[in-house]
């Protein structure tokens, strides 16, 4: 069995920065490193969707998981994601992981293939097998086509590794379902403008991609609600929040929204790789203005 580790705090998703050409930015990814850890998130994910793990090969995944993971030098935890279309890639990012020293794994539905409860679970559980780590399971019928639904949560519970859910459904019932039902399976946002209602139904954490470019005021969400436990002054920052809820998901331009988000911040974190495309003009300023009011007015909030 893995050795216990907890989720709490703010987990950041990062961007993989690249240059005009389409090769990692390696310097720009070691920037927004000590960037994080310096504004106090409380650990990193590589390999996620905001990282386009989907425009990335199995190698590319495991080298910038393994850069990241050197930067960290063990200050933080590292979680790698495993997402993939195929069980053997996911396994061979699982086995990467272990082989890295990585403290967890983010365990997502494969996309596509629409597998079934029982299919899922078992395609899960030779993931986690082959991890031997704590692991966050993801789910992301938005992306993946299936939701982890009862029958995977029952037979995934077997696992003695699951130190959470990165619930990203979008369904406030599932927060209730998995909070009431499976309360041994901790929760975690994942659907940023939800993040009060998940910390009111006792989340401890939050994955969140904007935290890699407004660090500080998700820390002061968590900070607010799951550590004061001031729903009050919660509802203040996250309603301060919200208009950048609605400007990520424009036209579905989310990780478009978040690399210029580092860009505006002062880091370098370049273009998206195909088939995506940057912000227009008119979008990045938009974002800007909506990123200027936000820290001014969460900075004004005691």
């Amino acid at each position: 069995m893995a050795s216990a580790m907890v989720l709490e705090g703010i987990y950041t998703p990062l961007i993989t920065p690249f240059d005009a050409d389409g090769a990692v930015d390696y310097d720009a990814l070691a920037e927004l490193v000590e960037r994080l850890i310096g504004a106090g998130v409380h650990g990193l994910i590589s390999g996620g969707s905001t990282g386009e793990n989907y425009a990335e090969t199995v190698e590319e995944r495991l080298e910038i998981a393994r850069f990241i993971a050197d930067r960290n030098k063990g200050r933080l935890p590292v979680i790698v994601g495993t997402g993939a279309m195929r069980t053997p890639d996911s396994i061979a990012l699982a086995t990467g992981a272990r082989e890295m020293g990585a403290d967890a794994i983010l365990l997502a539905t494969p996309p596509y293939s629409v597998p079934t409860e029982a299919e899922n679970a078992a395609n899960a559980l030779e993931i986690d097998r082959a991890a031997g780590l704590p692991v966050i399971l993801y789910n992301y019928p938005g992306r993946m086509g299936v939701s982890m639904g009862r029958e995977f949560l029952d037979i995934v519970s077997a696992s003695k590794n699951l130190i959470g859910i990165k619930e990203s459904s979008g369904d406030v019932n599932r927060i209730h379902t998995l909070a009431c039902d499976y309360p041994h399976i901790p929760l975690s946002c994942g659907m940023d403008d939800q993040a009060l209602e998940f910390f009111a139904w006792g989340a401890r954490s939050w994955i969140c991609a904007g935290s890699n470019f407004l660090p500080e005021e998700h820390v002061a969400l968590y900070r607010a609600c799951a550590v004061e436990g001031d729903f009050t002054k919660g509802r203040k920052i996250m309603t301060a929040m919200m208009p950048l809820m609605g400007v990520l998901e424009q036209g579905g331009k989310f990780i478009q929204c978040v690399k210029h988000g580092v860009e505006a911040a002062g880091l370098r974190a370049g273009p998206v790789r195909p088939p995506l495309q940057g912000l227009n003009a008119d979008e990045k300023a938009e974002l800007e203005g909506v990123i200027a009011t936000l820290r001014a007015t969460v900075a004004a909030i005691r």
